[in-house]
C-alpha cells in the first residue's frame, strides 16, 4: 500500500511517498516519555476531528505505559514519531484491552495503522497469553483490521466488570447515552479476541 504526502518542514514542503516499510515499530520504553504530551494532544484532537468520544488519558498514564514495556510506539525512518497504541489489563488480568491507537495525521493512509495494531496484539499475546482481548470502536478501519486478527462482536456483557474501565468512559462525549443503557450498549462496537476458543 503506498500513500503520498506533502507535509512543511523548515518553511520547505516536500512529498513523502510511504508504505509500512518506511517504518520502525517496537515496543516502547522509558527513552519515549518525551512523545506522551504530542500523543495525548493527538488522541484528543483526533477525537474532535472524528466527532467520537474517547477515554482520555493523561501524558503521565502514556508515559507510565511506556515505563511498563506496555505500548507499542512507531517512527518513521527520518526520526518522525508516527503512532502509537497502548495495553490495558482489567479484571486483575482477565482482560486486555489494546487502547489509544493514533496515528501522526502526516502518516495516515500508509497502512501504519494496521502494523501497530498488529504488533500491540502480538504483545498482548505474548506478555498476557492467558488473557481475552477486547475493544470498543466506533472506527470501520479499525474494526476490520480486528477481525482479521480474530476478534468477534460480543455484547457488553461479556466485557470486563472492572468499574475502573468503566470509570475511563466518563470523558467520552456518549457517556451519557452509556449510562442510560444500563452500560448494556452504547455507539461504540464491542469486539473481542478469545484464547480459549481460538485453541478449540
Amino acid at each position: 500500500m503506498q500513500a503520498t504526502f506533502s507535509t512543511d518542514s523548515s518553511n520547505s514542503a516536500h512529498t513523502l511517498s510511504m508504505s509500512p516499510d518506511d517504518f520502525t515499530i517496537r515496543v516502547a520504553s522509558s527513552d519515549d516519555e518525551k512523545f506522551a504530551v504530542t500523543i495525548t494532544n493527538e488522541m484528543e484532537e483526533s477525537a474532535k476531528a472524528r466527532g467520537t468520544g474517547i477515554a482520555k488519558r493523561s501524558p503521565e498514564y502514556v508515559a507510565n505505559k511506556m515505563k511498563e514495556g506496555k505500548a507499542v510506539i512507531a517512527f518513521h525512518h527520518d526520526g518522525t514519531w508516527a503512532g502509537f497504541c497502548y495495553i490495558e489489563t482489567w479484571g486483575h488480568g482477565k482482560f486486555v484491552a489494546n487502547s489509544g491507537l493514533i496515528v501522526n495525521p502526516i502518516f495516515r493512509k500508509a497502512g501504519l495503522a494496521k502494523s501497530i495494531k498488529y504488533k500491540v496484539f502480538e504483545l498482548s499475546r505474548t506478555t498476557f497469553p492467558d488473557s481475552k482481548i477486547f475493544g470498543l470502536t466506533t472506527g470501520l478501519a479499525v474494526m476490520k483490521i480486528n477481525s482479521e486478527l480474530g476478534y468477534e462482536p460480543v455484547t457488553y456483557s461479556e466485557l470486563t466488570e472492572d468499574e475502573d474501565f468503566w470509570k475511563g468512559c466518563q470523558s467520552c462525549i456518549n457517556y451519557p447515552i452509556l449510562m442510560m443503557k444500563e452500560r448494556k450498549n452504547c455507539l461504540c462496537t464491542a469486539m473481542l479476541y478469545n484464547p480459549e476458543e481460538k485453541e478449540q
